[in-house]
């Protein structure tokens, strides 16, 4: 093994693109919640010549996040984090999606903020439609500080009915927690951006194309700039950019690669 450290979280086709690019002369561990996929992913990685190490997680679990973080800093200096685990409106309930996409992220945030290396850094897979949303500054502000503590209680998480509304919102909110946890991360010498992807081709993107949504999700395709679905590929290129010495300057931001959806619809040519 290597002496310094690049941890997936959740092994999905855009997490594999990027650790592809980023684990490149590091230890990659992986982590997902679906052990049968991790061994997969796993395999097909060494079979590429990547030295692998595997941890199952949920991230909804704040105590086995932070079980993955000693894990991780054990092996040596953690120096890349890509967490891109999450679910989809079209997967699960409201509260499943708060507990998942939107904590998940804020524990991983907090965990890895204190073992990542000088030099690090890390990149949160978001969405566009943290884009699509409206809050206001104190909501914002209680998404980007409240402590972990007390995160789930905020009325704006407690109340959320909707997968829509809730997968809107932990998107926001992942941005917003990146953007905090940027300063935490910076004291150690390390930066973490959110990456937000619009609709790219990949098993979930075409799950969610044959969903509810379907129509919806062709419109703003047919009427985006770009026209077409992204690829896993497009991601990781931008993802390595940020996570090396060429994205050196930029830290606690969050990167919109969505082809123009939301260009489009802040144009009114989706409504």
């Amino acid at each position: 093994m290597t002496d310094q450290i690049a941890v997936l979280i959740g092994t999905g086709s855009i997490g594999v693109a990027i650790a592809r690019q980023c684990a490149v002369g590091r230890t990659l561990v992986l982590a997902d919640r679906d052990q049968e996929q991790l061994d997969v992913r796993a395999e097909e990685l060494r079979n590429e010549g990547f030295t692998v190490e595997t941890h199952p997680v949920d991230v909804s679990n704040r105590e086995q996040v932070e079980e993955l973080a000693t894990f991780a800093d054990g092996l040596g200096t953690v120096t890349r984090i890509v967490h891109a685990a999450g679910v989809s409106p079209n997967q699960a309930p409201p509260q499943t999606i708060v507990a998942v996409d939107l904590l998940g992220t804020a524990f991983v945030l907090d965990a890895f903020g204190k073992v990542i290396g000088q030099g690090g850094a890390g990149i949160v897979i978001a969405s566009q439609a943290g884009h699509m949303g409206s809050f206001d500054a104190e909501v914002e502000a209680q998404l980007a500080h409240v402590p972990l503590e007390d995160l789930a209680t905020i009325p704006a998480l407690t109340e959320v009915a909707d997968s829509g509304a809730a997968y809107i919102l932990a998107k926001r909110a992942n941005a917003l927690r990146v953007q905090a946890a940027a300063l935490s991360w910076g004291d150690r010498g390390a930066r973490v951006n959110c990456l937000s992807p619009g609709i790219i081709s990949t098993p979930l993107g075409r799950h969610e194309m044959n969903g509810p949504q379907a129509e919806a999700y062709r419109v703003m395709l047919d009427r985006s700039p770009a026209g077409r679905m992204g690829t896993p590929s497009e991601i990781a290129g931008l993802a390595a950019f940020l996570l090396d010495e060429r994205g050196s300057f930029i830290t606690g931001s969050d990167i919109l690669c969505d082809g123009g959806v939301i260009a489009a619809m802040r144009a009114g040519r989706i409504g």
